[in-house]
């Protein structure tokens, strides 16, 4: 995938860890422009391509998900909306995906730090992954969003309605992004780029990769949004298609530890009949699995499935 010719280019040096409607913005520009985001990983460069699960251990949990920016948009204004195209991504060729003690859905099984390391061809190829896993590639943003009314330093962690940590796999290419505005400027900024990620991300983190993103920005006025939204330019799962899916289910009256279940399930299922160790198949499933929720209508019982793709074994 080639870059994209832009009107702008920010820097990753040009990062911030948080939201806050106090940071300055490090660009202003007109509704209509476009602008090239450089990012850092999700560690913050902590990572290296040689760091082990020591250095995991150690990772300085304040200091991830950085963000490029923030940009400020003329015109915009609270109640208005931001219209995020996205152009292109360019990925860099290396990402890392860690299982992080204390963090993802089954933190109690798996309490253990561990790194495994992507290597992967910027031109989308499948990357490789243990006993014979290829994972096709989608790389998109994992937190993109706006600045908050509320006053002060808010985490980067957990997403809220103008966007943020979204880990949404499908804010990616040709991808319209509908942002609500609530500070004057809309203060936008990205990163937490990844190059594949399966929905749920489960042990928390997915091929975390520096990529360099393209966004055209627009307003729609007055367009009184609640939460965001966001348009897809076509099919969102055709990549993992081909050969079916494996599925297994949790079944229960907490959609918590239905999810807990179906993931578990899985885990037991690729580490019997494939050979993976547990671990290495919970960080796999977290890069191209999908959790979903079939079933939350028929009382007292709801049903979760996940769905991993055959064509990461075949």
């Amino acid at each position: 995938m080639n870059a994209l010719a832009t009107q702008h280019t920010i820097h990753r040096k040009h990062i911030h860890h948080g939201w806050n409607n106090a940071f300055p913005p490090c660009l202003k520009i007109a509704p209509g422009e476009t602008v090239q985001f450089e990012t850092l990983d999700a560690s913050s460069g902590q990572f290296t391509r040689t760091s082990t699960a020591a250095d995991v251990e150690k990772l300085d949990l304040a200091h991830v998900n950085p963000v490029t920016g923030p940009v400020y948009i003329d015109g915009a204004m609270p109640g208005d909306a931001l219209k995020v195209t996205v152009l292109s991504l360019l990925p860099s060729g290396w990402g890392w995906t860690a299982n992080i003690p204390g963090f993802g859905l089954l933190t109690d099984q798996f309490p253990k730090a561990r790194i495994h390391h992507w290597n992967y061809d910027p031109g989308l190829t499948p990357a490789m992954y243990g006993p014979g896993g290829r994972v096709p590639l989608k790389p998109f943003t994992g937190t993109i969003g706006v600045a908050p009314a509320e006053p002060g330093l808010h985490s980067i962690i957990p997403p809220r309605n103008v966007g943020g940590n979204m880990d949404a796999r499908d804010i990616a290419e040709g991808t319209e992004l509908y942002l609500p505005i609530e500070v004057e400027g809309a203060l936008f900024s990205v990163g937490d780029t990844h190059a594949a990620q399966g929905d749920g991300e489960v042990c928390g983190t997915a091929i975390e990769s520096p990529i360099d993103v393209a966004l055209k920005f627009e307003l729609v006025k007055d367009a009184r949004l609640r939460s965001l939204r966001y348009v897809t330019p076509g099919p969102v799962s055709r990549h993992f298609d081909t050969h079916g899916y494996e599925v297994t289910t949790g079944i229960g009256p907490d959609l918590m530890a239905g999810a807990r279940m179906a993931v578990s399930e899985m885990i037991e299922l690729l580490s019997r009949r494939y050979g993976y160790d547990p671990l290495d198949a919970y960080m796999l499933c977290s890069v191209c699995a999908d959790l979903r929720i079939s079933s939350i209508v028929d009382v007292p019982n709801w049903v979760v499935s996940f769905y991993f793709p055959r064509v990461v074994l075949a």
